[in-house]
């Protein structure tokens, strides 16, 4: 039987939409009026490589015995008790609600794994801002937006492991979970031709002319008994120069696999490397928290490589500090030279986007920053950071506790993170900190 997820909630949080977005068409009644669902409606799921089922609801309320209302809610608990997993969804605009908390302790009587999930979080920069919400007991809160498909990559990383644990055979790919590695660029720059090489065979069609790939194409493959998930996508040129409806079209796939891989392979053309676009890329991605490697095709075109080399490393600490570390392969798709190198920094960079620090080492490692250089003074006063811990993965995020953290200037904080990244060998991937007011939340207290 299919792996079945159930979508629940107050009402007006989002469920429908969310519901819509996962069976990809507009199957459920939205609208901005609470209550517009009252019956289960079901359908088939598909998140990146995953297929379910998935329930929508009618919204959690509290209702009279009797009424049209506690029938509605009936049909909830049916659904959560045919679940194998539930999504507990909460408004981020809102923030936590009496509502939310009540239904929150219902949920976990459920005795289902439950992913917490924020809706309409599109302007939330961290669930640091939701701070009620890890007092629901339900973890760490997946942000999304539904209504724009933004965050459906976290969603994925919180359901995959569930059906993984339930043994369901609906993934795409069976055995270990596949590294999902993209390949993207400019137009014309070799993606298609370097993952032909890979793979050993002419498995996309190449050519001189620009555009020809249209459509994310994903490949299944295996390195040194490693499972890969390949993806080739179309060419990104700059949105001004993008008129043709089938481009935009082939963008958006293009973006939207940025957002499921995990590792991207930015590929750029040695002969004219690291253009403006080559860099709006290279940002693109940092912003979705996905690690990338740089392969430089073409390599063997170049005549001078010595100084092509030097002047790429230069433009990448002036243009992409954030990316300190970033991994360079140099390449040629066509003739396979330094092919060997391509997969060994894919996975040292999955390795460390994957990496947890200890958290007893962070703070030694804090307590050691504030000797050598202490937090600026505010008001006449020393900023005093107390903690810090890992919150997550999948990019390495960090929760840092201060006095007053919205009064610690930028350039600390980046100072912090360079730190980070150098101390704790993470180069090359995002690192994400978030600022909580607070003492050490860890602390006994009296």
């Amino acid at each position: 039987m299919a792996f079945t997820v159930a979508i629940v909630g107050r009402p007006n949080v989002g469920k429908s939409t969310l519901f819509n977005r996962l069976v990809g068409r507009s199957l459920a009644l939205v609208d901005d009026a609470p209550g517009s669902t009252r019956d289960r409606r079901e359908g088939e799921a598909k998140l990146g490589d995953l297929h379910f089922r998935v329930i929508d609801t009618a919204g959690l309320d509290q209702a009279v015995p009797g009424t049209t209302e506690q029938r509605m809610q009936d049909q909830t608990t049916r659904a959560l008790e045919g679940a194998d997993a539930i999504l507990f969804l909460i408004d981020g605009r809102a923030g936590v609600t009496p509502l939310d908390r009540h239904f929150a302790d219902q949920i976990r009587r459920a005795k289902r794994p439950v992913v917490l999930v924020a809706n309409k979080a599109e302007n939330l920069r961290s669930a640091a801002e939701l701070g009620d919400a890890f007092a629901l007991g339900l973890g760490e809160p997946v942000m999304i937006a539904a209504e724009h498909g933004e965050g459906m990559a976290d969603l994925f990383d919180a359901i995959a492991p569930l059906m993984a644990a339930e043994n369901h055979g609906d993934r795409l790919d069976e055995g270990p979970t596949p590294l999902r590695l993209a390949i993207v660029g400019r137009p014309n720059v070799g993606k298609s031709t370097l993952l032909n090489r890979l793979i050993g065979t002419e498995r996309l069609v190449t050519g001189p002319e620009p555009g020809i790939t249209r459509d994310a194409i994903s490949v299944r493959w295996s390195w040194r008994g490693r499972p890969v998930r390949l993806v080739d996508t179309a060419g990104m040129r700059r949105r001004s120069r993008i008129e043709a409806r089938i481009e935009k079209l082939s963008i958006a796939e293009t973006l939207s696999t940025i957002r499921f891989a995990e590792i991207v392979v930015l590929v750029v053309d040695a002969t004219e490397p690291l253009g403006k676009q080559d860099l709006l890329i290279a940002e693109l991605v940092e912003r979705e928290g996905r690690g990338l490697v740089l392969a430089v095709n073409k390599w063997d075109l170049v005549t001078d490589r010595r100084a092509t080399l030097e002047q790429l490393r230069e433009r990448i600490e002036v243009s992409l500090p954030q990316l300190k570390g970033l991994r360079i392969v140099t390449l040629s798709g066509l003739s396979g030279m330094g092919l060997e190198k391509l997969m060994p920094a894919v996975w040292a960079t999955h390795q460390a986007w994957s990496k947890h620090v200890p958290t007893p080492a962070l703070n030694r490692w804090l307590a050691s920053v504030q000797e050598r250089h202490p937090p600026p003074l505010v008001a006449g006063r020393r900023l005093k950071l107390r903690y810090i811990a890992q919150a997550n993965i999948h990019p390495p995020t960090f929760a840092l506790f201060a006095s007053k953290p919205g009064e610690l200037p930028d350039s600390y904080r980046r100072y912090l993170v360079n730190l980070l990244r150098e101390t704790f060998d993470l180069p090359a991937v995002p690192i994400r900190m978030m600022l909580r007011k607070g003492d050490n939340p860890y602390a006994e207290k009296d």
